[in-house]
């Protein structure tokens, strides 16, 4: 039987295999079979990588094919197009001295018509593209702050996928996308950052409460002013009133101003005071007395 007659018979094969319908167990046996009668089935989004006595000879489609092992031919690998991700942490310094971590995300695949410098040229393609997204990134966050990292990290990013477009198209591969996902502090820097925050933070609330303690006593002070204008005018003013009689209306007025505060504020729907004109004499000596009791315990 001549080589011609040996084609024919292995082409009648593959056609057989290939039509033949059969479940993923049955399938891997029927592909061992195949390679004893010298053919190979090659996947979806994938090529193989055909060798003749050990010298690259083509790269092998999706589906079956005919490799003589007798005449020296064999797959010697294969390689996937499908869109590959590698997730690159990358530490580095900024201009304000604050260690990050950069983490990049490249998404990339292999050229089908480049099957054979992607498969020959390079060992290692994910160690390549890390080592290039280490070179770009360690060149261009030590030139920016903290705050401009944040805000320019699409600049880097397309940084990173101009460069590795330019480095990896030459081995076979197509660079989709990179992008920069995620920008970390330095545990130990995030730990200074918050403790500055925390004292920023403790020197804001003291600082808020001694100006509103100014309030209050500016407030107070004001009110004694001007209560102290208003004893004076009503006095001057209304013949036979003494200071007594216009404190008293004073703090029976405020007293009653307090309590429509309290109604207003308070979820309760009433408040019960005391009425009648005797009620309200009474309210004022209570009053008076409290500030006099008040006082005498202070001193």
């Amino acid at each position: 039987m001549n080589i011609e007659a040996i084609s024919k018979l292995h082409q009648t094969i593959i056609i057989l295999i290939c039509c033949f319908e059969a479940s993923p167990e049955e399938r891997n046996r029927i592909n061992k079979m195949g390679q004893t009668f010298c053919c190979v089935q090659v996947e979806q989004s994938t090529v193989a990588i055909k060798e003749w006595f050990g010298k690259y000879n083509e790269a092998l489609d999706p589906g079956c094919h005919c490799l003589p092992w007798i005449l020296g031919q064999k797959i010697a690998g294969r390689l996937s197009l499908r869109v590959q991700q590698l997730d690159v942490r990358c530490e580095t310094k900024t201009k304000d001295n604050v260690f990050v971590n950069v983490v990049a995300s490249v998404q990339y695949h292999v050229l089908a018509g480049r099957a054979a410098d992607a498969f020959y040229r390079l060992s290692n393609p994910s160690k390549q593209i890390q080592s290039y997204v280490f070179d770009v990134i360690r060149a261009s966050v030590p030139k920016l702050n903290i705050d401009d990292v944040f805000e320019q990290k699409n600049d880097i990013a397309k940084a990173v996928e101009d460069e590795l477009e330019k480095a990896m198209s030459a081995y076979g591969y197509k660079i989709v996308q990179t992008l920069i996902v995620d920008i970390v502090p330095d545990e130990h820097e995030k730990a200074e950052a918050e403790k500055i925050l925390q004292i920023k933070r403790a020197e804001g609330e003291a600082e808020s409460k001694y100006l509103a303690g100014l309030g209050i006593a500016r407030q107070r002070q004001a009110i004694v002013d001007g209560l102290r204008n208003s004893v004076l005018a009503f006095s001057e003013n209304v013949p036979g009133t003494s200071a007594k009689d216009v404190m008293d209306m004073v703090l029976v007025t405020q007293y009653f101003d307090t309590m429509k505060e309290i109604g207003a504020a308070s979820k309760a729907t009433s408040v019960f005071i005391p009425h009648g004109p005797g009620a309200v004499r009474d309210v004022a000596a209570q009053i008076r007395d409290g500030l006099l009791q008040a006082n005498n315990t202070i001193n």
